[in-house]
């Protein structure tokens, strides 16, 4: 078994999938769309990874504001869940991504990534913080 985590953004979606043993994440790839509401072949393109990678649950980031509200973009991500959960069949998780792309780019400026690469990689590498956040949250319940 194996979980994904997902980074919704409004243009591309960050993908990351769980070892088998659901200790560390791992990014995958960023699918990228031209339109914000062309969801179909995102959609279909994340239905492969979870066939490819054996997946049977999906761990999607929440945006909320820093006071933990929710705005336009937490919306769009919970609509984005419920075509998720038809599509897949899969129960969806919602994870609070709160300064997960904050601590992506800090981590590839410590990397020495150049400015222009980071944008290529910001959103597998949210993705990767936001499953890997809840692993350990996973781990913990299980393990106090």
């Amino acid at each position: 078994m194996r979980i994904m985590g997902l980074d919704f953004g409004s243009k591309t979606v960050g993908v990351a999938v769980s070892d088998s043993l659901l200790i560390t994440a791992q990014g995958v790839e960023i699918i990228r769309r031209k339109e914000e509401n062309k969801l179909r072949r995102t959609l279909a393109r994340i239905e492969e990874l979870i066939e490819e990678y054996e997946v049977e649950e999906i761990v999607l980031g929440l945006p909320k504001h820093m006071n933990a509200s929710e705005g336009i973009r937490a919306e769009l991500t919970l609509e984005f869940r419920e075509k998720l959960e038809r599509r897949t069949g899969l129960p969806v998780t919602m994870w609070d991504e709160r300064l997960t792309t904050v601590m992506a780019e800090k981590t590839m400026i410590e990397a020495g990534v150049r400015r222009e690469k980071r944008r290529e990689y910001v959103d597998k590498i949210a993705a990767v913080f936001i499953l890997q956040g809840y692993l350990d949250s996973r781990s913990r319940e299980e393990h106090p």
